[in-house]
């Protein structure tokens, strides 16, 4: 498997440098078919990698050039060893004869490979299962830290879902309090965001002995790298403990997208309208150093603070409510966010001091006094923006009657 993901990985270069050298009138799918076929016969090791999977190669590339032209992506570029991840696509799903052996694992047919077993996570439509409009297409192999793994082309017939009679709620996505519900029912992974010296715990994912192992492997992998010369290269031995790491780390990241999907399937099942925030997480996370000529304030605090956001993920949180609010027929909306976590909830005000601090909020105005949860009051805020239409396109889920501009809101709402 790893000989057909390297020759996959240089047949995505060598067409990737094969089309940018063509002049545009020269460039087309017969010229590229004809030359990655020549290429499969002429170079040995590239053979190893199986038509179908070749094809598929060029039908990516000719897709992440249309999504370029389209504006959704940029232009498609080399992929390094180290950088690129190793996958295989096999497009064919006549290809691989899959079979339930036993309640948790199964066997598949990998082109070039043979019978392969794999972990049986979720009802495939095989054997009898298995018609015109529910069967798989295709698979997908990918490498990372832990291993291999497949993941199943599935076509289906998925019904319209009926619209969602589940109550509203907002949602403030925080630190250390994730994900602050404007009801009270706020969710929490349960692992503490700072370490007992006040600073950010970036291997919260990870349990005590874990800890204690990935401390051992970086001071290893450190040791190491001192008797490394410079333009050396890296050592079998150093090489093997940086892959201990990598397996740790993509363990930590597995248990957090897993509360990720449990928490919002439970979330979009629970609720018809879920409101967020549009928050651009990229100028949240950048660097507060600054330059030469003016230095920046708190450079390690900050830098901190871009390590928690990061780890958080609030970016694929708000992607799996996308499309799950779709399925289970809710929406989700965005509002704008500056001010929600500075204004109360009860009075709507914005006095100066009334978020005393990171978890506590105190309003200041003397004829309101409301205190609670600062993630708490952002979260009803939230919702008090959609309520009064601020409310930006929906995200996603079935449309919805929006309010022209200059009407008045109800005033129940």
């Amino acid at each position: 498997m790893d000989d057909q993901a390297h020759a996959a990985r240089t047949m995505w270069n060598c067409l990737h440098d094969w089309w940018t050298m063509l002049p545009k009138e020269k460039r087309s799918l017969a010229a590229a078919d004809a030359a990655i076929r020549q290429a499969r016969k002429e170079i040995d090791w590239l053979g190893v990698l199986p038509a179908q999977a070749a094809q598929a190669v060029l039908k990516t590339y000719l897709q992440s050039w249309k999504n370029c032209w389209d504006g959704r992506a940029d232009a498609p570029n080399f992929k390094a060893r180290f950088r690129a991840v190793m996958s295989v696509d096999i497009p064919q799903g006549r290809d691989l004869q899959i079979k339930r052996v036993h309640r948790r694992w199964g066997v598949v047919n990998i082109p070039k490979v043979g019978r392969v077993r794999f972990r049986w996570t979720k009802d495939l439509p095989v054997g009898k299962h298995a018609n015109a409009d529910n069967r798989i297409t295709g698979a997908r192999l990918v490498k990372d830290a832990i291993g291999w793994h497949i993941a199943f082309r599935v076509t289906t017939l998925e019904p319209v879902p009926a619209p969602h009679a589940g109550a509203e709620v907002g949602i403030d996505a925080g630190v250390n309090l994730p994900l602050a519900l404007s009801d009270g029912n706020h969710q929490d992974h349960g692992r503490a965001p700072k370490l007992p010296n006040g600073k950010a715990d970036r291997d919260k994912w990870l349990n005590p002995d874990e800890k204690a192992k990935l401390l051992r492997l970086e001071r290893r992998a450190a040791h190491r790298k001192s008797f490394r010369k410079p333009k050396e290269k890296t050592s079998r031995r150093l090489r093997h403990t940086y892959d201990q790491i990598k397996q740790l780390r993509a363990r930590a990241t597995r248990r957090a997208a897993d509360w990720q999907h449990q928490t919002t399937t439970a979330l979009a099942r629970t609720y018809g309208v879920i409101v967020v925030e549009d928050l651009h997480i990229t100028n949240m996370v950048k660097s507060a150093k600054g330059t030469i000529e003016e230095p920046g304030k708190n450079v390690a605090q900050k830098s901190g603070l871009n390590r928690s956001i990061s780890q958080e993920a609030w970016g694929r949180t708000v992607t799996m409510l996308t499309y799950k609010t779709a399925r289970q027929g809710g929406t989700l909306h965005k509002v704008p966010a500056p001010g929600t976590s500075q204004r109360c909830s009860a009075c709507g005000f914005t006095t100066p001091g009334s978020r005393e601090d990171q978890a506590t909020f105190v309003c200041k105005n003397p004829d309101c006094g409301w205190s609670g949860n600062a993630d708490h009051n952002a979260g009803r805020n939230v919702l008090h923006l959609y309520r009064m239409g601020h409310a930006l396109i929906p995200a996603a889920g079935r449309a919805v009657v929006r309010r022209p501009r200059g009407v008045k809101p109800a005033t129940a709402r």
